[in-house]
C-alpha cells in the first residue's frame, strides 16, 4: 500500500504543530520547514480541521494547533481522514461483481487481512510517538531558530 502525498504532509503539519507547543503554528513557517507550497498545506489542512486533528485561530497573530494532544492522535486517525481509497485490488472496489470468485476468493480474504494489520500498526502509533523519536525535531524543523527571533512579549 502506498500513502499519497497528501497523508505524508497531513502527518508532517501534526508533527510540526506537536514539535511547537508553546505558541501557533503558521502555515507559512511549516510549509518553509518541509520547503513545500503554502497552497498545498492549505488544502491538506481542510479535512485535518473538519475531523477535529487541527484547530485554526484566525487573525493577525493567527494560526495552526492540534484539535487535541499528540498522544490522542493516532497515524491511523490521519490516514483515514487523507486517504481517499483503501482498495488494494479490484475487488476491493464496487466493480468487484464481475469476478465469479467474489463470494469465495482467498485472494480477497488475505488482502483484507493485510489491510487490517496495517490499520492495526497505525493505530498503535501516536504523533506524539514520531516527534519523540526524534529529540531534535524542533531543531531539525527550524522552530528554535524562530523562536530566538522572535521579539520578547
Amino acid at each position: 500500500m502506498r500513502l499519497t502525498r497528501q497523508t505524508n504532509y497531513a502527518m508532517r503539519i501534526l508533527m510540526y504543530c506537536a514539535a511547537n507547543t508553546d505558541r501557533l503554528s503558521r502555515i507559512p513557517e511549516i510549509a518553509a520547514a518541509y520547503s513545500v507550497s503554502e497552497l498545498f498545506l492549505f488544502k491538506i489542512l481542510q479535512p485535518l480541521v473538519e475531523a477535529g486533528l487541527v484547530e485554526t485561530v484566525r487573525g493577525r497573530n493567527g494560526g495552526v494547533r492540534l484539535g487535541r494532544p499528540a498522544e490522542q492522535i493516532s497515524l491511523f486517525d490521519v490516514v483515514r481522514v487523507t486517504e481517499e481509497s483503501f482498495a488494494m485490488a479490484e475487488c476491493f472496489e464496487n466493480d468487484a461483481a464481475e469476478c465469479p470468485l467474489i463470494d469465495s476468493c482467498a485472494l480477497n480474504s488475505a488482502l483484507r487481512e493485510a489491510l487490517n494489520a496495517f490499520f492495526a500498526v497505525l493505530s498503535r502509533y501516536t504523533i506524539a510517538d514520531l516527534v519523540a523519536a526524534r529529540p531534535n525535531v524542533r531543531h531539525l524543523l527550524g522552530i528554535d531558530l524562530l523562536e530566538q527571533r522572535a521579539p520578547a512579549a
